[in-house]
């Protein structure tokens, strides 16, 4: 059972910023920045990812039934870039990161800022995305800092040219 302030001071990390989803089945793990992700539930601890059907992590986590939501600091701006597929000439985007496993066994980048390791509970169809539901089995902020930040197009630490509101 995850305990609701842990859940809490995980969930702090993320401020819109970029996240990593990953996943594995048998031996073939994949990891893709998304920017669709939230809080679904506090008991029990549940968050929502959107991702593409076109895209084989779509089929990974339908078929594995796990994946792991790793928040990145703003010093890990090349992991983004890494995982959004900027960086073409990287085949093994894990290459030289450190990777570890919780309870699901999806594959976790062991130095993100926070991350949440989830069983798939429910998808809902959206069209060309799929929103799946996972319970967080297991969670941790492993590292005080900011997040990064993806605003207009660019890859950044806050800063003043985000508006305020209000």
């Amino acid at each position: 059972m995850i305990d609701p302030q842990t859940f809490r001071s995980t969930l702090s990390h993320w401020a819109s910023g970029v996240t990593v989803v990953t996943t594995q089945l048998n031996e073939q793990r994949v990891g893709i920045t998304a920017s669709s992700f939230s809080s679904l539930s506090l008991e029990p601890p549940q968050i929502l990812i959107c991702v593409a059907k076109k895209l084989y992590t779509h089929q990974l986590i339908e078929q594995s039934r796990i994946f792991a939501v790793n928040i990145l600091g703003v010093e890990q701006l090349e992991w983004g870039m890494r995982f959004a597929g900027m960086i073409p000439e990287i085949e093994d985007r894990f290459q030289g990161i450190d990777v570890q496993r919780a309870v699901t066994g999806a594959p976790i980048l062991t130095n993100a800022l926070a991350w949440l390791d989830c069983i798939l509970r429910d998808s809902h169809d959206s069209g060309d995305h799929t929103i799946f539901i996972g319970e967080v089995m297991a969670t941790q902020a492993t590292a005080q800092g900011n997040p990064l930040l993806y605003y207009q197009r660019n890859w950044r630490q806050l800063d003043s040219t985000i508006p305020t509101v209000g």
